[in-house]
């Protein structure tokens, strides 16, 4: 932790998507590690929202922004003048991807393309850490985990376009930044769970709201496989990829984060436990048919990031949701938001 402290401290660190939640979870820790901290998001798009709840804007300097808008995301980038830049905002649900693609190809792929753009020439920029996701793999439905040098690709909107995106990065690495100094990785991460996420179309999200209004929760494939991890994993993940990165550019490349290769879990599997942690709630499974096609089988190979990288799963899958669930609990009965995150990263932080 002091290591870690050490190097964040005062580091000019340029955060997208820090209104989401994934981007709020991290602004919360790099605040806590010291790191002088750029948001550009769009505003939250939910209510309630972590982003409104935690009060963050207070303690960063806080842009609402479309990354699909160069002009204005470059004139922010040059203003921050960030030493590390680590890169969340995304259009990030696979049933919305459906509904709007072209929004989803504009922010995932031509956003990434702006903000790499805008750090072309940028002298203080070292490190630039890019989050995709999982689902950037050719799914084959095989039963073994996919490795960083699989075959990219993409069946819906989302999936292709975060696949895109690591074309765009790879070429931008290559072409321009490397030669400039700056190390670009991509961080590949899990389905995450955790307190503080209201966004639509997401399991551990719907159990709750469907629950806290007494009515059942309907599951559309109970059947899907996924790489299922606690927020604070990833997140961990990528802070030790941009620290490594600092320090050894030529690790510059593709990185997975994701549980256990035995903890990746079905739906199902999911929900029971999720049940359990809260307390109760009923549940409709479906037979796996209703809705556009998802993959039904998807595990992460995270051997890369543990042998280069030191970074290991600590919170089992059981650990996760009980963690995840117990925070909803504490924020329905009232407690403070700030203080139930703030206790959440300092427990994490301990079994660093």
């Amino acid at each position: 932790m002091t290591e870690r402290a050490n190097f964040w401290r005062g580091k000019r660190v340029l955060l997208t998507g820090h209104t989401g939640f994934k981007g709020c979870w991290l602004a919360l820790w790099l605040k806590r590690l010291g790191a002088e901290i750029t948001g550009v998001a769009l505003p939250p798009d939910t209510t309630p929202g972590l982003f409104e709840l935690t009060r963050i804007a207070e303690g960063i300097t806080s842009h609402f922004c479309d990354i699909r808008d160069p002009s204005a995301l470059g004139q922010i980038v040059r203003k921050a003048r960030p030493e590390i830049v680590l890169h969340l905002a995304a259009q990030a649900l696979v049933r919305a991807s459906y509904r709007d693609p072209l929004a989803t190809f504009a922010s995932n792929v031509m956003g990434s393309a702006h903000l790499l753009d805008a750090l072309r020439g940028l002298d203080s920029a070292r490190v630039v850490v890019m989050v995709t996701t999982d689902k950037v793999y050719r799914n084959n439905e095989w039963p073994y985990p996919y490795r960083e040098d699989d075959t990219l690709g993409g069946h819906d909107p989302y999936s292709a376009s975060k696949a895109a995106s690591e074309i765009v990065i790879a070429s931008y690495r290559e072409a321009f930044l490397r030669e400039q100094g700056v190390a670009v990785a991509t961080a590949r991460a899990g389905n995450v769970i955790g307190g503080g996420d209201w966004s639509e179309d997401r399991l551990i999200p719907d159990a709750v709201r469907a629950w806290q209004a007494g009515r059942p929760l309907e599951i559309r494939r109970p059947r899907a496989i996924r790489p299922w991890q606690h927020v604070l994993e990833p997140l961990a993940g990528y802070l030790a990829l941009a620290q490594k990165l600092w320090h050894q550019p030529e690790l510059a490349g593709a990185f997975n984060f994701g549980p256990q290769t035995n903890e990746a879990a079905t739906v199902r599997e999911v929900i029971e436990l999720a049940r359990t942690a809260y307390g109760g709630g009923d549940v409709i499974f479906g037979d796996g048919t209703a809705g556009p096609h998802e993959a039904g089988w998807l595990s992460l190979e995270i051997a890369k990031a543990r042998q280069l990288l030191g970074v290991v799963p600590k919170l089992t899958l059981a650990e996760a949701i009980d963690r995840t669930m117990g925070w909803y609990r504490a924020q329905r009965e009232g407690d403070n938001v700030r203080s139930l995150c703030d206790a959440e990263i300092a427990a994490y932080e301990a079994l660093l």
